[in-house]
């Protein structure tokens, strides 16, 4: 039976604290950086910023299809066209066989889906209090 000397005990516990010291250096920086992103996440207002691209993603289909199918139709009808896309002003000025033509009209209904919504958000962040999740920053 072979005994270990005096000098192989005392480099196998220097190896073996020396694993030990790495290890509880992995953990410290793992929790460490695990401590700064939570914390990132709560100055940052990541939180409120995820919620409110789920909630206008979500609300922003809807209020398209409303913009699109019941205001549009009635801007569109009040300005004497059909469609409010089409609605265009047309300048006069040609290039060739190529006229300067705006087209007003599909401006104004983005314009007027931003604008809902914008709205649409706004109404559901306040009715569902989501704006108290939010850090204040000092």
């Amino acid at each position: 039976m072979a005994t270990k000397s005096a000098k192989q005990t005392a480099i196998e516990a220097k190896r073996e604290a020396a694993k030990a010291r790495a290890e509880a250096t992995k953990a410290r920086l793992a929790s460490g950086h695990a401590a700064g992103f939570m914390n990132f996440i709560r100055e940052q207002g990541v939180v409120g910023l995820a919620v409110g691209l789920a909630i206008g993603t979500a609300a922003g289909a809807s209020v398209k299809s409303l913009v699109d199918n019941f205001i549009n139709p009635i801007v569109g009808f009040l300005l004497g066209g059909t469609d409010l896309s089409g609605v265009v002003w047309e300048t006069g000025l040609k290039n060739g066989d190529k006229e300067l033509v705006f087209g007003w009209g599909a401006i104004l209904s983005s314009l007027i889906t931003l604008t809902a919504t914008a709205l649409v958000v706004y109404l559901i962040i306040h009715a569902a209090k989501l704006d108290k999740l939010d850090k204040k920053k000092a």
